[in-house]
């Protein structure tokens, strides 16, 4: 989810032409990992900007550290179904989400603690509009994160408890295996971008989009609430990501974590920001520009950085205006045929 940083905002020109109030540096540039001749450099810089000093995957770690030690049930209990451990897995999601995306909410869009700076698109939240649920845009996204969102990662996350606990998914043994632990949750990124992409692709086709993906795409501008906003259908597609652990190993830490990371960091993506500015310098860098344009003009960006799947199979929009040119006569091709 990490794209290059521009740390100065553009020019009053420059921001006339342009369909967005603020831009990054451009052009958007996807990780190193598969450009050839192998970079190792480079892939060394992205890795670490990826996860240090302080960055939205360090943090959502640090939460599920934090939930698995002290907020979660013990392995022990999770031999057979029974409403007092999973109801401490629904409660301690439910309070994780409303934490992180309802402080990122309150900071931006309540408080207006920083104003539109490092904002994309400056058009405000749609207040009152039949198209939403309860004809608001932020009680529409509230719903659908909390009524079907929560629940649905919950549900995965009982299930691959329940199934660790009773050896019918493989398991990590600590400390024998935290080298491997280690390594999975740094290459947890890449499987999210190729998960995403593949299930984001499938929820394209015309008849699954009306359907299911449409009500996602109400959002045309985005805010925190917005990226768990989905059918629920979608968040049963979206967080199957987790049964890859039917096939590779993991342990409680694990599936906590690769769950929050695809819940939680879909409200840090979808702030609208750029990221959290402290003396016009960005600290906490958090919605993607990439994911942006994908919400502004739908057919492009179907995956995510860390895994170069729109430029393999030619969706990618690189945010500068001669890509912007070519997307544009690959969709008018794309209707005339």
């Amino acid at each position: 989810m990490t794209e290059s940083i521009n740390e100065s905002t553009p020019s009053e020109s420059s921001r006339r032409k342009s369909p967005w109030h603020f831009t990054p540096s451009l052009p958007i540039q996807s990780s190193p990992y598969f450009r050839w001749p192998m970079d190792i450099r480079a892939i060394a810089r992205w890795m670490i900007k990826g996860w240090f000093p302080l960055t939205e995957r360090t943090i959502i770690l640090l939460l599920a550290i934090v939930s698995a030690v002290f907020f979660h049930p013990a392995l022990e209990q999770c031999v057979e179904f029974s409403a007092g451990w999973m109801a401490q897995i629904y409660f301690r999601n439910l309070l994780l989400m409303c934490l992180v995306a309802g402080g990122l909410h309150l900071y931006f869009y309540t408080f207006k603690a920083q104003g539109n700076e490092r904002r994309y698109d400056a058009r405000p939240l749609v207040k009152s509009n039949r198209v939403f649920t309860f004809n608001s845009q932020i009680r529409d996204n509230m719903f659908w994160t909390l009524a079907s969102g929560v629940t649905v990662w919950s549900a995965y996350e009982i299930l691959m408890m329940w199934a660790l606990a009773n050896g019918y998914a493989p398991a990590l043994t600590l400390p024998a295996h935290l080298p491997w632990l280690i390594l999975l949750i740094f290459l947890l990124p890449m499987w999210e971008t190729t998960h995403f992409f593949l299930i984001h692709r499938l929820i394209h086709t015309t008849e699954l989009y009306q359907k299911i993906h449409a009500l996602h795409h109400r959002n045309t501008n985005v805010g925190p609430w917005s990226g768990l906003s989905m059918h629920p259908v979608e968040h049963i597609i979206y967080l199957s990501t987790v049964l890859i652990h039917f096939v590779v190993p993991s342990s409680p830490l694990l599936i906590v974590f690769h769950l929050a990371y695809f819940t939680l960091s879909a409200a840090t993506t979808h702030t609208g920001y750029q990221g959290i500015v402290r003396r016009n310098k960005l600290v906490l860098p958090l919605g993607t520009f990439h994911h942006q344009l994908h919400h502004r003009y739908f057919t492009c960006n179907y995956g995510g950085l860390e895994t170069p799947w729109d430029q393999w199979t030619g969706s990618f929009h690189d945010g500068t205006e001669s890509s912007h040119q070519a997307f544009l006569s690959r969709r008018k091709g794309k209707m005339a045929s």
